[in-house]
């Protein structure tokens, strides 16, 4: 057997907790789950196999949903349940909260660890979000020209833009009619 680690978390009796662990395998990359294996890997055995076959992927879809692979398999004349989880796009949560795998602990994720989560799996980044607290007016018209000499090579068709909306919308530094903070991040002005 192996040891416990990013994607592998060994258990000895199933309880409803362990839906945290399914969780963080599910906003990562994937793991698996072993019921009826101590902390070291030795396979136990699992006396409630059947019920657990029946209950688990039910228990995992209405609680968490999300559709896992439960199997029993057998080594050394012991049995063992593994569930197999796939890791998600979207981000998915138990309870309210949201969970990864960091080494073999699964953790909490709250703060800036939650937003940039959050975002990352919605494909965005922290300066791709639209801040509605700037406008134009917070635009500082030098920088712009002076990225616009800096630019010239790699970004020919903005040397000669004067609006600075139009050329901001060419940058991609607009979300619909807010700029994104990555806008306020390289041309705003210096409070």
């Amino acid at each position: 057997m192996y040891s416990e680690n990013q994607h592998l978390e060994f258990k000895q009796l199933w309880k409803d907790d362990h839906l945290k662990t399914i969780c963080a395998f599910a906003n990562g990359e994937g793991g698996r789950l072993l019921i009826g294996v101590d902390d070291n890997g030795a396979i136990l055995g699992v006396d409630d196999a059947k019920s657990l076959l029946e209950i688990l992927p039910n228990k995992i879809n209405n609680k968490l949903a999300l559709l896992v692979d439960v199997t029993e398999n057998w080594q050394d004349g012991k049995n063992y349940i593994e569930i197999s989880v796939q890791g998600t796009f979207a981000p998915v949560s138990y309870a309210g909260k949201f969970y990864k795998r960091s080494g073999s602990n699964t953790i909490e994720l709250s703060g800036s660890n939650l937003t940039n989560f959050l975002l990352r799996k919605y494909g965005k980044t922290w300066d791709d979000i639209a801040e509605e607290k700037f406008s134009l007016a917070d635009i500082d018209p030098d920088t712009i020209e002076k990225f616009k000499r800096l630019a010239k090579d790699r970004v020919p068709d903005i040397q000669d833009e004067q609006d600075i909306e139009t050329l901001l919308r060419k940058l991609n530094l607009y979300d619909g009619d807010q700029l994104k903070r990555a806008a306020i991040l390289l041309f705003g002005k210096n409070p």
